[in-house]
């Protein structure tokens, strides 16, 4: 809970300019938590995106595509129902696996 006050407004209309990502991260060392935003495609896994290269835990897609159909451009009442389809075992699963290997969750596809 004392996440999402500092998650909502990265994904605020505005935030994140047209289109983009906010995500939940941690870092290379495995020691700190960070919450990015991201315009369009980009991701923190892309060099020069932050300070450093970040491993992405949790993503929430901001592109219009995301929500439109339900929530037209009310993308706050997106944000604030996505909280209820979050599966918290897998991102914990996601931050434990980052925290033990310094590096990104595999994508099996």
């Amino acid at each position: 809970d004392e996440m999402k006050p500092k998650f909502e407004p990265q994904a605020a209309p505005g935030a994140v300019f047209g289109s983009g990502w906010v995500w939940v991260c941690v870092n290379q060392a495995g020691d700190k938590l960070e919450i990015v935003g991201t315009p369009n495609q980009d991701n923190p896994l892309m060099k020069g995106v932050k300070d450093e290269v970040m491993f992405p835990i949790l993503g929430l897609d901001v592109w219009e595509h995301a929500y439109y159909l339900k929530y037209q451009n009310r993308r706050p009442e997106y944000v604030s129902n996505w909280w209820n389809v979050v599966n918290w075992d897998k991102v914990s699963e996601n931050c434990a696996y980052v925290v033990e290997n310094h590096a990104g969750v595999p994508v099996e596809g």
